[in-house]
């Protein structure tokens, strides 16, 4: 197997050549860089052009459609190779030795496996309390209620098999696909499970997740799944 690291990027020019550097330094699992350019307008292209004659698995994709983070992961997911795919953010935020702990689940038998801050030996460090309690009531109240098995629903950074991506029909406009994809995963029937991660808010640039503008598509997924578990009835 081989892996694919997907990097959503927006006007990160500050961060990108870090992260980057980081993945190539810290990652020992052979792999595929893929940076996904979401309509930057700063030097960020560029920098991951210059940074792409260094590193040979290094790939710089442009993100054709609508800005967006759900778009650029999308863009992301088709043009990997890899057979395994995981998204980390431009900022640095997750915990680059996680990815190990995830390879190893995925050559358990997995199909998801879930960075958890909210579970013993995970932390999330910085960064507004509102949205850290959105996450975490989200994330365990879906467990407890509806077992789905990761107490940390909301968290991008996921380890996935390509084929339970290219298994759903994917709706999401904004960051709440990183809970859309492993809720209909769960339902579909494939194995998840989760690892301790260790989350800590940006340093440097500014971030487009906005909570009270996307509240609104995270409730709507939070009640679909309930719906779907009392009913059966909502599609996947």
């Amino acid at each position: 197997m081989k892996l694919a690291i997907v990097i959503p990027a927006h006007n990160e020019e500050d961060n990108i050549k870090d992260i980057i550097k980081k993945v190539e330094e810290t990652v020992d699992i052979p792999f595929e860089l893929v940076v996904i350019d979401d309509h930057s307008q700063d030097n960020t292209n560029r920098i991951v052009r210059d940074l792409s004659k260094e590193y040979k698995n290094l790939y710089l994709v442009e993100n054709k459609h609508k800005k967006g983070f759900a778009n650029a992961l999308k863009t992301g997911f088709s043009n990997v190779t890899a057979d395994i795919v995981i998204p980390i953010m431009a900022d640095s935020c997750d915990d680059l030795s996680t990815i190990r702990k995830m390879w190893d689940k995925i050559n358990l038998g997995y199909d998801v496996v879930c960075g958890s801050r909210y579970i013993k030996g995970g932390r999330r460090i910085g960064g507004s309390k509102i949205k850290g309690f959105f996450s975490w009531f989200g994330g365990w109240s879906l467990h407890f209620l509806l077992g789905i098995p990761t107490h940390d629903i909301a968290n991008a950074f996921k380890m996935y098999r390509k084929r339970v991506i290219e298994s759903i029909d994917i709706r999401a406009c904004g960051f709440e696909i990183s809970m859309e994809i492993p809720l209909k995963a769960y339902y579909l029937g494939f194995k998840i499970t989760e690892v301790p991660t260790v989350w800590m808010e940006r340093k440097k640039g500014k971030s487009s997740f906005r909570i009270f503008r996307l509240l609104p598509n995270y409730i709507k997924l939070y009640m679909w799944a309930f719906f779907r578990k009392l009913t059966r009835k909502m599609p996947l």
